[in-house]
């Protein structure tokens, strides 16, 4: 059994599309519309085949309560790794991104943290090498 597609929920995908492309430097990997219903999915330009994250519409009410509470006590709703944190977080912070958090040491990381946007924080993690 593999994760091949996690899901996020956004509150414009075009605007996350923008922001998970030309500023965190993701690919779009599906964009379909059936009806109202779009399929929008992103993935790491490391693992193109790898796994995808879908930019969801957020159109559902207890959704969106549950996205506006993680953001309200600062919870990520999406980790992603790297080699190298405070290079991305230069990279991304001169794309015009918003950090929470700088680059900061925990036990076994450095993370830092970011405001996507369309109603999400997202965590940059790079691991302790020991």
């Amino acid at each position: 059994m593999k994760i091949k597609v996690t899901s996020l929920y956004v509150d414009d995908q075009d605007k996350a599309l923008r922001f998970y492309t030309e500023v965190l430097g993701f690919a779009k990997k599906a964009d379909f519309s059936n009806g109202p219903f779009r399929w929008l999915t992103v993935a790491s330009p490391e693992e193109p085949d790898g796994t995808e994250l879908q930019l969801a519409l957020n159109s559902n009410p207890a959704a969106q309560a549950y996205q506006e509470a993680m953001f309200q006590q600062r919870q990520p709703a999406a980790m992603f790794f790297t080699d190298d944190v405070q290079g991305d977080y230069q990279r991304i912070k001169a794309g015009g991104a918003e950090f929470t958090m700088p680059p900061t040491s925990v036990t076994g990381a450095t993370i830092a943290m970011l405001n996507d946007t369309c109603g999400n924080l997202i965590q940059l993690t790079q691991l302790a090498r020991y």
